[in-house]
């Protein structure tokens, strides 16, 4: 954690009690929120920890939220279950965590080739997106918020080039949601390992290869250190989300004011989180070009066409796994297709404008 945040943090740790002492009374409701992220990690334990800090301090300390790290309660791929049977009243994770669940649970954390953090954001907000969310999740007793994104995110680090389909025959790549199945398909043999052992698997060589986010995390797990070849973007989480999940019996039970408490605090913390790993992803770019020992990459482009392919394959079957995966497939591809048209006369179109004709 840099100094910055861990001044954020702090302060709102400090600022708290005072406003607790004032408001809470006899009556404060004091929650605990499991999260599958080790504590302190930058951007998602971080935002985990300000997003629990934030509803104490909205609610007045009626409503405090106490944080555990991965491993602290539930280990980091058991939040859902924690919350769902009652083990701890929140959790922070990202909705592809549990798509052991159902398989249509990757449409709220992404596809491949698919929305844009913003893009999500609309969709999830405005498009229906969110309405399809806690359906989804109502049969285990859980309600999602949206609780923001990483961005683009890498495609990960090797410690080899990737120049045809063969380069991927074998490879032992950590990647997650259904990026894992297109790279499985395509020969890899995939692991999905725990945030906090990927240094150390890519160390000891247990894996080849890992996803993890993106320059900011990536660096500061160390990543760098263990891989010289750096691909980008990642082709399946062009916009990641992360989510605030609740027991929906333990929400049911707020009153009015409170429930508005944690919904104006997750779309807080969506809005921050993004704003968060986009500047330190940033400025930890900067840093990997400025060392040079980091070789970047793109993927090749019969590699590239590759895992459109097999991600379309992969897309459809999902789709046809039962009535709702079809609802939810058509409406995310309904407005994806959208998304497309205007993002080529729009973002496309400004990065484009703005690569060629830097103006300062």
């Amino acid at each position: 954690m840099k100094r910055r945040e861990f001044l954020g943090v702090a302060a709102g740790a400090i600022a708290m009690p005072a406003i607790v002492t004032a408001a809470r009374g006899d009556n404060a409701i004091e929650w605990r929120m499991a999260t599958a992220w080790p504590k302190g990690a930058p951007g998602v334990g971080v935002n985990a920890q300000r997003l629990a800090d934030r509803i104490g301090a909205m609610s007045g300390g009626r409503l405090t939220v106490k944080l555990y790290g991965a491993g602290e309660i539930v280990p980091p791929f058991e939040v859902f279950d924690a919350v769902s049977q009652g083990v701890c009243e929140m959790g922070h994770g990202t909705p592809y965590y549990w798509q052991g669940k159902n398989p249509v649970f990757h449409y709220f954390t992404g596809v491949p080739f698919g929305l844009m953090a913003h893009e999500m954001a609309g969709w999830l907000q405005f498009g229906g997106g969110q309405a399809l969310w806690e359906e989804a999740y109502a049969p285990f007793g859980v309600l999602p918020f949206y609780a923001g994104s990483s961005g683009v995110q890498a495609g990960g680090w090797f410690n080899r080039e990737i120049k045809t389909l063969d380069d991927l025959k074998g490879l032992k790549f950590r990647i997650a949601g259904l990026g894992g199945e297109v790279m499985r398909r395509l020969g890899a043999s995939v692991v999905l390992t725990p945030p906090g052992e990927i240094f150390t698997s890519m160390k000891s060589k247990t894996i080849d290869a890992a996803e993890w986010v993106g320059p900011w995390n990536d660096v500061a797990f160390g990543l760098h250190k263990v891989a010289r070849y750096y691909y980008l973007p990642a082709f399946h989480e062009a916009g990641p989300s992360l989510e605030l999940i609740l027991s929906r019996e333990k929400f049911a039970a707020l009153p009015e004011d409170l429930k508005e408490v944690v919904r104006g605090a997750a779309l807080a913390s969506a809005g921050e989180t993004l704003s968060d790993f986009t500047f330190h992803n940033i400025e930890a770019f900067a840093g990997l070009e400025a060392d040079g020992t980091t070789e970047f990459r793109q993927w090749p482009e019969p590699v590239a066409a590759a895992m459109a392919k097999v991600s379309g394959e992969v897309l459809a079957e999902l789709a046809a796994t039962s009535d709702l995966a079809g609802r939810i497939a058509g409406a995310y591809g309904d407005y994806l297709a959208k998304a497309r048209a205007w993002s080529e006369w729009s973002e496309a179109a400004m990065l484009s404008l703005r690569n060629r004709h830097p103006a300062g």
